[in-house]
């Protein structure tokens, strides 16, 4: 996120230093960029929304941005009144740090809802997005949101531009942050625009992926957090998903301060109302005087010494001339960041991308960063993205992984896992803060084989004429001895064993308007290999006929239907 201020001790409480250090701060902003009265960087309302990635090279959603350090009221019995700065009211300090905006509120607990039904095994409590949207926006400002949960002006974190920050170059062209040379942290959950991009939601329904959008970025968030098939009710994972928000131990503890709070009581107060944050992480000297040390005023100049007049006349001297002021030294200029110095993409001994429905992929792509003099470049991001009509995921079940190079130059993708779709797609490799052509390499699913059909039973199938078989044929499906599960089937009751055209009279299925069919398309064995056919029936023919079962993988079997008239 971004508390948007420099360094705030937590002692300093006063409206005149608050006001002192919000000052000197937006003496320093860039044009067109305002504060809000906590000294929050936000931009005109005009200001492009956008979109965004994957972590810094710092970390992770925020790019390790800047966050409000305040800590939750102590747990006391008598909470100490303070009085209300628009009302006059004495309010309890525990009880307004409890209340949520109400908008606010809603965003996190619909994430909550969305995340139990499409990753059940997650557990996100939506306290903890509250407590993380606490830390990165103090709730978005307190709750300065539209009706549709859309902040009224964005909410930016410092440029990442490694000045006390990450160096994080632009990626969105400035469509997210406005920025057209650095990245910086958006919105009420305060993600970098590289992470916005494949991890931003919908989560208003308004067809829109908005990172100043509440709905969206908790829902987003929501995601986030949840990725590697974390579950959250368990501490250490808990911990390692904060801490991938944003890769700080004092991040961790506040966050779970916050947590612990919130799950003991809130309860929702108007937008706009909610209570704001006043100390930052920000420890970038300079940017502003810190409030509990008032500002040094400006030494006064030392007055001219008059001129003395010459002796005996009425004229003054002239002043002495002063030597020019030595020029400044030229400053050095600022070395290339190791993404800057990237030239291209070479493969890394990838090996054959291949794997069957359901299963991992054996092989891992692999890419090396290298410079125009084809040394391997450490330290660069880059970004591994599955393109194409698949199911397939990376560990963890997302599309887009993104890797830091090693020492060598080498990056690594998780490894690939192969959805229920067959068929080719792509897995393409890109630096990321980079405008350079990528790798794509073509990975292939095949659908789930079986090699063996066997009956499950041996009883006979036998009918009378106009009547129906009494047993439905059950078969069970081995892939090289082991169960093969899922696996597509077809049945077809054929002219003979030399003749596999469908037959035209004999035993037949009903379809679900009851009408004769004698093939049937679509058949899938169960988790068990088990395939159990629907009923069959005779019509008015007698004889021997046959059905026959074929799957993917080339597994065949043929049974055997006899329909005799009943014996007299």
């Amino acid at each position: 996120m971004a508390a948007h201020f420099g360094r705030l001790r937590k002692g300093a409480t006063t409206t005149a230093v608050a006001a002192v250090a919000v000052a000197a701060l937006s003496a320093s902003q860039a044009p067109g960029v305002t504060t809000d009265d906590l000294g929050r960087q936000s931009a005109g309302a005009a200001q492009p929304s956008g979109d965004a990635s994957t972590g810094g090279e710092g970390g992770g959603a925020t790019g390790d941005s800047p966050y409000y350090t305040d800590l939750p009221p102590l747990k006391s019995p008598n909470p100490s009144p303070s009085a209300s700065p628009t009302t006059g009211t004495t309010v309890s300090v525990g009880e307004a740090e409890a209340g949520i905006p109400a908008t606010v509120l809603d965003a996190y607990k619909k994430a909550e809802a969305e995340l139990r039904a499409s990753k059940p095994g997650c557990n996100l409590p939506w306290q903890l997005l509250a407590a993380i949207g606490k830390v990165e926006s103090g709730q978005a400002r307190g709750g300065r949101v539209d009706a549709s949960g859309t902040t009224y002006s964005p909410i930016l974190g410092p440029k990442l531009d490694g000045n006390g920050f990450a160096l994080i170059a632009d990626t969105d062209n400035g469509a997210y942050d406005g920025d057209p040379a650095y990245d910086r942290a958006v919105g009420p959950m305060q993600f970098i625009p590289s992470t916005w991009e494949w991890a931003g939601r919908d989560g208003n329904g308004d067809g829109k992926k908005d990172p100043n959008n509440v709905y969206d970025a908790a829902l987003a968030a929501g995601h986030y957090l949840c990725r590697f098939d974390r579950d959250l009710s368990v501490q250490s994972q808990m911990n390692a998903a904060i801490l991938n928000y944003n890769n700080s131990t004092e991040y961790l503890n506040t966050v779970l301060s916050w947590l612990e709070y919130y799950r003991k009581g809130t309860h929702e107060v108007p937008d706009g109302t909610g209570t704001l944050p006043s100390h930052s992480s920000n420890s970038d000297p300079g940017t502003s005087p810190s409030p509990s040390t008032p500002a040094t005023p400006s030494t006064p100049s030392t007055p001219s010494t008059p001129n003395t007049p010459k002796p005996g006349g009425g004229g003054s001297t002239s002043p002495t001339p002063k030597p020019p002021a030595p020029s400044s030294p030229a400053p050095s200029p600022t070395p290339p960041t190791p993404t800057q110095t990237v030239d291209h993409l070479e493969d890394a001994n990838t090996g054959k991308l291949t794997a069957t429905a359901g299963s991992a992929f054996g092989a891992k792509v692999a890419v090396r960063a290298e410079s125009k003099a084809s040394k391997g470049v450490a330290k660069v991001r880059v970004r591994f993205t599955i393109i194409g009509d698949t199911d397939a995921t990376f560990t963890g079940g997302e599309s887009v992984a993104t890797v830091v190079t090693g020492s060598a130059g080498t990056a690594t993708a998780p490894a690939l896992v192969a959805g229920e779709k067959a068929g080719d797609f792509t897995v393409r490799a890109t630096v990321v803060g980079r405008v350079l052509g990528g790798l794509d390499y073509t990975a292939t699913v095949t659908p789930r084989q079986a090699d063996t059909l066997t009956r499950t039973g041996d009883t006979a199938l036998t009918c009378v004429p106009g009547g129906e078989f009494a047993d439905q044929v059950e078969l069970k499906a081995t892939y090289k001895g082991a169960v093969a599960g899922k696996v597509a089937a077809t049945a077809t009751l054929i002219k003979s064993a030399d003749d596999p055209t469908e037959n035209d009279k004999g035993p037949y299925f009903k379809d679900a308007d009851g009408k004769t069919i004698r093939t049937l398309t679509d058949l899938t064995t169960d988790a068990d290999g088990v395939l159990k056919l629907p009923k069959l029936y005779a019509d008015d023919a007698t004889g021997t006929f046959l059905l026959r079962v074929n799957t993917t993988g080339g597994a065949v079997l043929t049974v055997e239907l006899k329909v005799a008239a009943a014996a007299s």
